[in-house]
């Protein structure tokens, strides 16, 4: 590791700790004491205010209500970060107007040489759901629901919640605990357990209207909504024996929900379990096409006959 990098990652450490010592970064880091303690004295000269405690247990710990110096990034810190933005982009995700003016900053940042480096990765680097014609790291298009930005702030408050709905044109409203708020096939969903109903429920983003904090008098405690949840836990009605083929394609897109346990050292094969809700035609259709999708090289364990019924009249369509 590079001397600038240790030090980086030193003064993040210490950043994160009350009180470390001399030893702490020896063992941490694997370096030897006065190496540890040349780099101690350069982030103390750089203006880190470290005091040192005397004593047979004593060490150093940050002074309080002091600003701390930037931390300088590598090169290849640099490009992590921009090519993180590059993959990211045009994929509806929120704060996008304070993502562009991070990646402005970040580029005033750095030196030109880094800059330079920066544009031609930006030039030959493309991702799924780019524009090759517009590749601009800065493009503003795509935004996420102007909700989503809403919901984030409030649910970082407070996760109980009111949310109004447009359903078909018809407005319903919610008390919900929120649970996850995830992205799946490009559209954020809200999984949420439904206070009055007493269950799980999931609602897109895009038909969001208007959310509130609930009222706490009407809130269930989280451990009794955790207590709910548990005693409803869906019973496996879908278990598939996956071989390499369709572990790549597993890799390439599944269900949020759904995951895989390897059954080799190799991640040669593995194992699929998951509960379908056969009762919803569009999730029983989803699992369908899905399961098209992984191809061939599965072998069924248990399948719910619905699912199976789905297959073979797909399957009859692509023969015909």
């Amino acid at each position: 590791m590079k001397k600038v990098e240790r030090i980086n990652i030193i003064m993040r450490y210490i950043n994160n700790r009350a009180h470390f010592t001399i030893s702490e970064i020896m063992q941490e880091f694997n370096i030897s004491r006065s190496t540890a303690i040349r780099d101690i004295r350069e982030i103390e000269a750089m203006g880190m205010p470290l005091v040192a405690e005397v004593g047979r247990d004593g060490g150093y710990f940050v002074m309080h209500n002091s600003v701390l110096p930037d931390v300088r990034f590598t090169d290849n810190e640099v490009k992590a970060l921009f090519i993180a933005f590059m993959a990211t982009r045009n994929q509806q995700l929120p704060y996008l107007k304070s993502r562009q003016s991070l990646a402005e900053k970040l580029l005033g940042l750095i030196s030109k040489n880094q800059q330079d480096d920066l544009v031609l990765l930006n030039q030959i680097l493309l991702f799924e759901g780019t524009n090759p014609h517009n590749p601009d790291l800065l493009d503003l298009s795509d935004l996420p629901h102007p909700m989503l930005e809403e919901l984030i702030q409030i649910l970082l408050l407070d996760r109980y919640l009111l949310i109004t709905i447009n359903e078909e044109n018809v407005i319903k409203s919610y008390p919900i605990y929120l649970l996850h708020l995830y992205r799946e096939k490009s559209l954020w969903m809200i999984e949420g357990f439904d206070l009055n109903e007493e269950k799980k429920q999931i609602f897109p983003v895009d038909d969001l209207t208007n959310v509130i904090p609930y009222p706490t008098k009407k809130r269930l405690s989280k451990k009794r909504i955790l207590e709910k949840l548990s005693k409803q836990e869906e019973v496996i009605n879908l278990v598939l024996e996956l071989g390499p083929k369709a572990i790549a394609q597993f890799r390439k897109y599944h269900p949020l929900n759904v995951s895989i346990s390897y059954t080799n050292p190799y991640q040669a094969t593995a194992i699929l379990k998951t509960f379908i809700n056969v009762h919803k035609p569009e999730e029983l259709a989803e699992i369908t096409n899905w399961l098209l999708f992984l191809g061939g090289d599965i072998k069924v364990r248990e399948m719910p006959e619905e699912v199976l019924e789905g297959l073979q009249e797909r399957l009859g369509l692509y023969c015909q």
